[in-house]
């Protein structure tokens, strides 16, 4: 059984206390012992050793929304509304094979790895006819990168024809949806402990999917006990859209429908009111906080210091590469706090806190948080070792040093135990090769767009 022991590092647990100078010991893909000062002593047992001075080690961070096949599709409009922003892209999405969704889901989870990711979710809702299995190419992209996965099996039902947003061509009918669904969960779907890959049942946003396909897909999903997950309240366009055609807010809309509860996660929530942010709490909704793409957009700012007041379980996500260019999962926890602060004042939310969103709190968003997002005898190895020494050892407070700086080198990347990443470089994947993979994903959806304009 491999066996990794960590040592003269501050130690973070998240769910407890911190321990300067502390230990971490992994037997297998468990934590077996965390704690202050030296490792118990268990004899010479081959175990690898981790010198962890000048270091702080957090739980692995968890993406709680993403959407890998964008990282082939970055740096176009730049300067749309969020609606702009789709209807110019859907074009060329259309057009994607699993080729180009493999060499961008390679290139995003390895750059969400040197980020110091252990744990991300994938909502894939666009799947062009006759393209290849593009829910299989992200999932093998995952294995080879060797973090832990859940992907969303995601849908649109609801084309301009019946006043929804995207054009009709890039959406399914309602039964090939939940057949495909159902065979993703069933020929993925992985409930044991410690599971590397999970999947969820995932409509778009109520903008793109009729209501019957909402009803059906919570059906299917609790039927088979795996997570629901769309987006929803992003932007105010979607507000008038969705009062317009349901005479109710996005919040209202999907508790109408039995969409609010402990099994689901909601990205973005940036427009609330106060009547939704209790509900999310009451019901135990999570919400998976994306701050630079709703930045870029322009969207607004999220009200999570007023949700994290409320109970509810909130987590940390970068969104599609297309919408927050190159972003480190890390760097959101920075710009959580300063956005958060920038709307509230200085004391909405702290460095704790933020980590906390990146760990245990996206870990509750994704079900997991008895086994990932904190550090604890029993809980898996995923553990993330930053250095917080030279420049940064001017800030006496190593969370401090991660959270409101720029990202950190990382150290050591353990996912269950296992290294992803070693003195700041992927190593499962080659790292300039996961790079290119990424470019040639571009170039391969860029030339097949040109294909058919």
């Amino acid at each position: 059984m491999r066996r990794v022991v960590i040592e003269n590092a501050h130690v973070a647990t998240v769910s407890g206390d911190e321990y300067p100078g502390g230990h971490i010991v992994v037997e297998g893909d468990r934590i077996t012992s965390v704690g202050p000062g030296p490792a118990p002593e268990a004899g010479e047992d081959g175990a690898e050793r981790i010198d962890g001075t000048g270091c702080l080690a957090t739980p692995g961070l968890v993406n709680s929304h993403h959407h890998l096949y964008q990282w082939a599709s970055q740096g176009l409009a730049v300067d749309g509304t969020l609606f702009e922003w789709l209807t110019t892209l859907y074009k060329p999405w259309s057009k994607m094979d699993a080729e180009v969704v493999a060499g961008a889901a390679t290139a995003g989870l390895g750059w969400l790895a040197k980020s110091g990711c252990t744990t991300s979710t994938d909502h894939h809702y666009l799947f062009p006819r006759g393209r290849g299995d593009l829910f299989a190419a992200e999932i093998e992209a995952a294995r080879e990168i060797g973090v832990r996965f859940h992907p969303c099996r995601g849908s649109m039902d609801r084309g301009e024809s019946q006043g929804g947003l995207p054009p009709d061509e890039v959406v399914e009918d309602i039964d090939t949806v939940l057949a495909e669904t159902e065979a993703a969960i069933d020929r993925y779907h992985d409930p044991s402990p410690g599971s590397l890959l999970r999947v969820a049942v995932a409509p778009c946003s109520p903008f793109s999917v009729t209501r019957d396909l909402l009803v059906e897909s919570a059906r299917l999903a609790r039927g088979k006990g795996v997570r629901l997950h769309t987006h929803l309240a992003e932007t105010l366009d979607e507000e008038e859209h969705t009062r317009e055609q349901f005479g109710m807010t996005p919040a209202e809309y999907m508790d109408s429908i039995g969409w609010l509860g402990p099994d689901v996660w909601l990205a973005h929530c940036v427009h609330l009111h106060d009547t939704d942010v209790k509900r999310l709490a009451e019901t135990r909704t999570g919400t998976a906080h994306c701050p630079s793409s709703n930045a870029r957009l322009g969207a607004g700012i999220a009200r999570v210091s007023h949700l994290l007041e409320a109970g509810a379980a909130v987590g940390l996500g970068v969104d599609g590469a297309a919408s927050a260019e190159l972003v480190p999962l890390a760097g959101e926890l920075r710009q959580a706090i300063y956005m958060q602060r920038a709307r509230y004042g200085p004391t909405a939310l702290n460095a704790r806190q933020a980590l906390e969103m990146a760990t245990l709190g996206g870990a509750r968003c994704l079900g997991r948080d008895d086994e990932i997002g904190f550090l604890a005898p029993g809980a898996l190895a995923d553990i993330a070792l930053w250095r917080v020494d030279g420049f940064r050892a001017a800030i006496d407070d190593p969370v401090v040093a991660l959270a409101f700086g720029p990202t950190p080198p990382l150290e050591r990347l353990l996912v269950g135990g296992r290294t992803v990443v070693d003195g700041d470089t992927l190593v499962t994947v080659p790292q300039d090769e996961a790079g290119r993979r990424g470019a040639d994903a571009h170039r391969r959806l860029t030339r097949l767009a040109e294909e058919v304009l």
